[in-house]
């Protein structure tokens, strides 16, 4: 089985790009951002640790954490960012080594796929067989930003600058694909990288 990271700034397409792989390769994919999800939901293992770090107001009335309202707190606050992130990542971690564990063992997935903007910091470089790295230019991801998802200027700026530069991601992969034109440019480089792996659907 072979294990690929995808990563990349905010904004670089990484949805666009695992899709197309979904659509056209016998693939298992998780993004991160949904396992950290599933791990702070109630009973789970960073629930309790985060209502105890955050305080009860960033629950719902059904017990859930409130992502917006977590959000505000901790982008306005970097030492909480940071307090909820050795959280929060070590159990994603944990339980994408154990999908990783149970995929092996079951046999038949080929290519495993795991998408984080942080996966070069957390130390997946040393669990995956290949990390690719999603390129687009600053601009591009700007304006992306701003039509798809309606952040504004300052917001884009301050995840931009919490994230690593593009030679450090550059630097932490194998692998580059660059995102910054149309998406048929970027699945071309994807077919490139994956013609001679024969399983392809």
């Amino acid at each position: 089985m072979r294990l690929i990271g995808i990563t990349g700034g905010v904004g670089a397409g990484k949805s666009t790009i695992l899709e197309y792989i979904q659509a056209h390769y016998l693939c298992r994919i998780y993004l991160a951002d949904q396992v950290a999800h599933a791990v702070r939901e109630p009973g789970q293992p960073c629930h309790e640790a985060l209502t105890a770090l955050l305080g009860r107001e960033i629950l719902e009335e059904d017990g859930r954490i409130h992502r917006g309202r977590m959000a505000e707190k901790i982008f306005a606050s970097p030492d909480l960012l940071k307090q909820v992130n050795a959280i929060v990542h070590p159990a994603v971690r944990v339980f994408l080594l154990g999908e990783i564990e149970k995929a092996r063992q079951e046999g038949g997935v080929e290519l495993f796929f795991i998408e984080a903007a942080l996966l070069i910091e957390c130390g997946y470089r040393e669990i995956v067989d290949e990390m690719w790295y999603i390129y687009a230019a600053e601009d591009v991801r700007r304006e992306r930003l701003l039509r798809s998802r309606g952040y504004s200027a300052e917001k884009t700026e301050r995840i931009m600058e919490s994230q690593l530069t593009e030679e450090a991601f550059r630097a932490g992969s194998d692998f580059v694909i660059d995102n910054s034109g149309a998406p048929e440019a970027a699945f071309r480089q994807i077919r490139g990288k994956l013609e001679g792996y024969t399983w392809r659907q």
